[in-house]
Protein backbone atom coordinates (compact mmCIF):
# COMPACT_ATOMS: atom_id res chain seq x y z
CA UNK A 1 0.00 0.00 0.00
CA UNK A 2 2.86 2.43 0.91
CA UNK A 3 4.46 1.75 -2.52
CA UNK A 4 1.49 2.41 -4.16
CA UNK A 5 0.88 5.47 -2.81
CA UNK A 6 4.06 6.22 -3.26
CA UNK A 7 4.32 6.05 -7.21
CA UNK A 8 0.61 7.74 -7.15
CA UNK A 9 2.66 10.81 -5.48
CA UNK A 10 5.51 10.62 -7.83
CA UNK A 11 3.00 10.36 -10.61
CA UNK A 12 1.04 13.36 -9.40
CA UNK A 13 4.03 15.33 -8.68
CA UNK A 14 5.61 14.55 -12.45
CA UNK A 15 2.39 15.93 -13.82
CA UNK A 16 1.94 19.16 -11.77
CA UNK A 17 5.41 19.77 -12.14
CA UNK A 18 5.07 20.01 -16.05
CA UNK A 19 8.39 17.69 -16.42
CA UNK A 20 9.78 16.99 -19.72
CA UNK A 21 7.32 19.01 -21.72
CA UNK A 22 9.96 20.02 -24.19
CA UNK A 23 10.19 22.16 -27.22
CA UNK A 24 7.03 21.56 -29.33
CA UNK A 25 6.45 20.51 -32.85
CA UNK A 26 7.69 23.90 -34.30
CA UNK A 27 10.25 24.71 -32.15
CA UNK A 28 11.78 21.18 -32.63
CA UNK A 29 11.82 21.96 -36.40
CA UNK A 30 13.48 25.59 -35.87
CA UNK A 31 16.21 23.42 -33.48
CA UNK A 32 16.66 20.84 -36.40
CA UNK A 33 17.28 23.73 -38.98
CA UNK A 34 19.58 25.31 -36.35
CA UNK A 35 21.39 22.38 -35.95
CA UNK A 36 21.70 21.78 -39.68
CA UNK A 37 22.86 25.28 -40.43
CA UNK A 38 25.63 25.08 -37.77
CA UNK A 39 24.13 27.91 -35.92
CA UNK A 40 22.74 26.34 -33.05
CA UNK A 41 24.46 27.71 -29.48
CA UNK A 42 24.90 24.37 -27.32
CA UNK A 43 25.15 25.84 -23.74
CA UNK A 44 23.67 22.26 -22.48
CA UNK A 45 24.84 19.20 -23.71
CA UNK A 46 21.15 16.85 -24.13
CA UNK A 47 22.77 13.96 -23.50
CA UNK A 48 24.57 15.14 -19.95
CA UNK A 49 21.05 16.23 -18.59
CA UNK A 50 20.10 13.07 -19.36
CA UNK A 51 22.73 10.84 -18.35
CA UNK A 52 22.53 13.58 -14.87
CA UNK A 53 18.55 12.58 -14.28
CA UNK A 54 19.94 8.82 -13.21
CA UNK A 55 21.63 10.99 -10.31
CA UNK A 56 18.72 12.25 -7.58
CA UNK A 57 16.89 15.22 -9.23
CA UNK A 58 20.19 15.97 -11.63
CA UNK A 59 18.81 16.00 -15.06
CA UNK A 60 16.56 18.42 -13.70
CA UNK A 61 19.28 20.81 -11.71
CA UNK A 62 21.59 20.74 -14.84
CA UNK A 63 18.10 22.17 -16.85
CA UNK A 64 17.92 24.90 -14.96
CA UNK A 65 14.59 23.54 -13.36
CA UNK A 66 15.62 23.82 -9.18
CA UNK A 67 11.75 23.19 -8.10
CA UNK A 68 11.75 19.78 -10.34
CA UNK A 69 15.22 19.16 -8.91
CA UNK A 70 13.95 18.99 -4.88
CA UNK A 71 11.01 16.88 -6.29
CA UNK A 72 12.89 14.35 -7.68
CA UNK A 73 15.52 14.25 -5.39
CA UNK A 74 12.72 13.29 -2.86
CA UNK A 75 11.12 10.87 -4.98
CA UNK A 76 14.41 8.63 -6.31
CA UNK A 77 14.81 6.39 -7.45
CA UNK A 78 11.53 6.07 -8.91
CA UNK A 79 12.32 9.82 -10.50
CA UNK A 80 14.74 7.89 -12.42
CA UNK A 81 11.63 6.94 -14.85
CA UNK A 82 11.29 10.32 -16.25
CA UNK A 83 14.27 12.75 -14.99
CA UNK A 84 16.28 11.26 -17.77
CA UNK A 85 14.05 13.00 -19.74
CA UNK A 86 13.76 16.56 -17.70
CA UNK A 87 17.34 16.49 -18.29
CA UNK A 88 17.73 16.16 -22.29
CA UNK A 89 14.32 17.90 -23.08
CA UNK A 90 15.31 21.11 -20.73
CA UNK A 91 18.83 21.20 -22.28
CA UNK A 92 17.16 21.39 -25.44
CA UNK A 93 14.99 24.03 -24.27
CA UNK A 94 17.94 26.37 -22.73
CA UNK A 95 19.53 25.82 -26.35
CA UNK A 96 17.12 26.54 -28.05
CA UNK A 97 16.41 30.15 -26.34
CA UNK A 98 19.88 30.97 -26.46
CA UNK A 99 20.29 30.63 -30.12
CA UNK A 100 16.80 32.76 -30.73
CA UNK A 101 18.17 35.21 -28.78
CA UNK A 102 21.54 35.17 -30.52
CA UNK A 103 20.28 35.48 -34.07
CA UNK A 104 17.78 37.93 -33.15
CA UNK A 105 20.57 39.75 -31.64
CA UNK A 106 23.00 39.27 -34.57
CA UNK A 107 20.36 40.28 -37.34
CA UNK A 108 19.47 43.31 -35.02
CA UNK A 109 22.89 44.68 -35.11
CA UNK A 110 23.51 44.02 -38.86
CA UNK A 111 20.07 45.76 -39.35
CA UNK A 112 21.81 48.71 -37.33
CA UNK A 113 24.91 49.19 -39.24
CA UNK A 114 22.70 49.53 -42.58
CA UNK A 115 20.62 51.82 -40.87
CA UNK A 116 23.62 54.09 -39.90
CA UNK A 117 25.11 53.55 -43.57
CA UNK A 118 21.37 55.12 -44.81
CA UNK A 119 21.30 58.15 -42.27
CA UNK A 120 25.53 59.12 -43.46
CA UNK A 121 24.51 58.13 -47.35
CA UNK A 122 27.02 55.35 -47.31
CA UNK A 123 24.31 54.07 -49.22
CA UNK A 124 20.93 54.61 -50.88
CA UNK A 125 17.77 53.48 -50.51
CA UNK A 126 17.32 51.21 -53.11
CA UNK A 127 21.05 49.67 -52.02
CA UNK A 128 19.35 49.52 -48.36
CA UNK A 129 16.40 47.76 -49.06
CA UNK A 130 18.31 45.34 -50.98
CA UNK A 131 20.71 44.86 -48.04
CA UNK A 132 18.10 44.40 -45.52
CA UNK A 133 16.48 42.11 -47.84
CA UNK A 134 19.99 40.07 -47.85
CA UNK A 135 20.02 40.36 -44.12
CA UNK A 136 16.13 38.97 -43.46
CA UNK A 137 16.75 36.38 -46.16
CA UNK A 138 19.98 35.70 -44.04
CA UNK A 139 18.05 34.65 -40.51
CA UNK A 140 15.14 33.26 -42.22
CA UNK A 141 14.93 30.37 -39.81
CA UNK A 142 15.48 32.82 -36.88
Amino acid sequence: MKIKSLAMAAVLASLTTGCASGLNSVEKREYRTFEHNNVLVQEKNPATGAVLGILPGGGSFYAREPGLGVVNLLFWPLSILWDPISGYEGSKEINYSITKQKLRKDKEKEISKLDEQLETGTIDNSEYILAKREVEKKYIFE
